[in-house]
């Protein structure tokens, strides 16, 4: 509650870890979410393979991704090569901030990662999922505000 510290019990158990894939659609504003147990390329592909078929039929699909290493892998190349309406576009270095979807990474994990409890890896995807369906019905694009002047540091 506003106004009363947050309280957090001393033990910390770790159920394991789940990897997200997702996919903003930045004119919508609603996220495409994949829950998988890593970030192998096979997992890639088939998010990649989901999110093609969520695509309407004649557009292309611009994918802005970090310099993970399952992005760059053989299986990816030939995925691409097989879906030449797919283009994989790629973040600088330490410019992740550069794709929307952080956006959205970020009001997920203060919405329901930072303070929540979760008894398995599976009630931790089922949550996401819930969270990212639940996101999706007012989901609404965001917008840029910056107007050109030099950024002040915080």
């Amino acid at each position: 509650m506003p106004g009363i510290p947050a309280r957090r019990e001393f033990e910390y158990r770790r159920h394991g870890t789940a990897v997200l894939f997702a996919g903003l659609d930045v004119h919508e504003g609603t996220v495409a979410g994949w829950v998988t147990d890593s970030t192998r390329s096979d997992n890639f592909v088939d998010f990649l393979t989901d999110l093609v078929a969520q695509t309407p039929t004649g557009l292309d699909l611009h994918c802005i991704v970090d310099n993970l290493s399952a992005h760059t892998t053989g299986k990816v190349r030939q995925f691409l090569e097989q879906n030449r309406h797919v283009h994989l576009h790629f973040t600088p270095t330490h410019a992740s901030w550069l794709n929307q979807v952080e956006l959205f990474f970020s009001i997920l994990e203060r919405r329901l990662l930072r303070r929540d409890e979760f008894d398995s890896v599976d009630d931790l995807a089922d949550r996401i999922i819930a969270f990212i369906k639940d996101y999706n019905r007012r989901a609404a694009p965001f917008r840029w505000t910056y107007d050109g002047r030099p950024l002040m540091a915080a």
